[in-house]
């Protein structure tokens, strides 16, 4: 499974494409895969803050309840309502139409604690020899 060059991962299966001090936000195609139906999501209002590694929404499927972890710190200043009408658009084009929301970042270098592609990939690859 290839990954998209331009996006860092964090190790709960979210991404994150970096513009400025913006960081658009979205659900891993390999995690929306590995969850199987999508049934309902819950997002923050804009303005709500989001914490890196901590919970910002969750994602309802066939297989229980996600909580989605922010890859970033900082506040949220959009959120995509298409997904409440059309959750689908995280399995049809998760790195595109089906991002999540947008964060303004706080501290850059929380960058550095999150993955490029490739390590992401080696990642996946070992969790998956684990389990």
């Amino acid at each position: 499974m290839a990954f998209p060059e331009d996006l860092l991962y964090s190790r709960e299966h979210t991404w994150a494409r970096i513009d400025g001090n913006l960081a658009v936000v979205g659900l891993t195609d390999y995690a929306q895969e590995k969850l199987g139906e999508l049934l309902d999501i819950e997002l923050p209002q804009v303005d709500d803050p989001a914490d890196q590694d901590e919970p910002f929404g969750t994602l309802e499927t066939a297989k229980g309840v996600l909580e989605l972890i922010a890859p970033v710190s900082g506040d949220v200043v959009r959120v995509n309502d298409d997904l409440i009408d059309d959750i689908g658009l995280i399995g049809s084009d998760p790195y595109d139409t089906g991002w999540m929301i947008v964060i303004e970042m706080k501290d850059f270098s929380e960058l550095e604690n999150l993955l490029n592609a490739r390590e992401y990939e080696n990642y996946i690859e070992e969790e998956e020899e684990l389990a």
